[in-house]
């Protein structure tokens, strides 16, 4: 008996490519990213912070380069603030000069495609999630390293977005009563002791108070601690020097103590690390997991979340945009067939009454 044709599912999920973009305060990634999280396409800008219409033409101008080349149903935006609930305004950045900025309907009156706003760290935590270090795991905390400390809770394969769309701002859980200033106003938040500004402040007291551990770093920034950065203190840890796998332990301890806090809060399946301090790798992360496990609640008789570093690199932001903007797409093409559906039966006329007469 011959094979007969099967039919096509009506489960069948439509994956169209879709944009992603990342919106930082000193450069944008962007790229086109099919239903699998794999990157068609990237291209990066530098960001002009201050001019809030530069930005926008940036955005408007790479969708337009990808839209000539590939059929694009759908752009997400991975932007450097707070986003409301509805995904659509960023109503404060701290490195862009956006206040309640309405970019979804700016950035979707220009390109004539659907589009979702949110933050940045939400898009890379999406990334993480369906393609990363996530894939597979139910509840996954995000938590990003860099000039400060963003992060993000997914949920069942949802972002946790809080009432007003301001969740997942970790880096300002209060560590310590009292302690370092920090620019949100406050004093002693986590991020200053566990994020790459801590870091550099770290090292570079220790070079200006000529401290002889702090040779290694001296020559690296030529003796002129404004010139020490992270990611030299991370590349002389990696060579190692004493001192800064000692700096990088620290800022471990610190990352681990708030860790187990949101464990406490959350009680995660899985716990990734990512950011640009994440580089530093297992000399940040074996003494994470140390501290974290010594500051859990019911340390011993409850299983500790695993602690990874992300996969997917700077582009977690942009694929992870590019991952909501599919569901926007999808939406949207559900959206029309509905009205085409209603335009149809209107037309042929299903509606009309029976004729007295016939």
């Amino acid at each position: 008996m011959p094979d007969t044709p099967r039919r096509r599912s009506r489960a069948t999920r439509w994956d169209p490519l879709t944009v992603g973009i990342d919106i930082g305060g000193t450069k944008v990634l962007a790229g086109v990213v099919d239903g699998s999280g794999g990157i068609v396409e990237q291209q990066r800008r530098d960001t002009i912070g201050h001019d809030v219409t530069a930005v926008e033409d940036t955005i408007v101008e790479l969708v337009t380069q990808f839209s000539e080349r590939y059929e694009v149903a759908a752009v997400g935006i991975g932007a450097a603030g707070f986003v409301d609930a509805s995904r659509s305004t960023v109503t404060f950045s701290p490195h862009l000069a956006w206040r309640d900025e309405p970019l979804r309907a700016r950035v979707g009156g220009r390109v004539r495609l659907p589009v979702v706003v949110d933050n940045d760290a939400n898009a890379a935590a999406q990334g993480e999630s369906r393609f990363g270090a996530g894939k597979g795991q139910r509840f996954v905390l995000c938590v990003n390293l860099g000039t400060g400390i963003g992060g993000a809770l997914v949920l069942d394969g949802r972002v946790f977005r809080g009432a007003n769309g301001m969740a997942g701002e970790f880096g300002h859980m209060q560590v310590v009563e009292h302690g370092h200033r920090c620019p949100c106003g406050n004093r002693g938040c986590w991020e200053q002791y566990a994020s790459g500004n801590a870091l550099e402040r770290e090292a570079r007291e220790l070079v200006v108070a000529r401290s002889p551990m702090a040779h290694e770093l001296t020559v690296r920034c030529g003796g002129d601690p404004s010139r020490l950065h992270g990611p030299m203190v991370t590349e002389a840890a990696r060579h190692g020097d004493p001192l800064a796998i000692e700096l990088i332990a620290d800022m471990g301890r610190w990352l681990g103590i708030g860790l187990a806090n949101l464990v406490a809060a959350f009680d995660p399946s899985c716990v990734i690390i990512g950011g640009g301090v994440s580089e530093a790798g297992e000399l940040l992360l074996a003494p994470t997991r140390t501290a974290m496990s010594r500051s859990m609640v019911g340390r011993g008789y409850r299983p500790a979340p695993p602690v990874v570093a992300a996969v997917l690199g700077p582009s977690a932001g942009f694929i992870g945009a590019a991952d909501m903007a599919r569901s926007a797409a999808r939406r949207s093409r559900s959206a029309d067939r509905r009205r085409d559906r209603r335009a149809r039966v209107r037309n042929e006329g299903w509606f009309r009454r029976p004729d007295p007469g016939s």
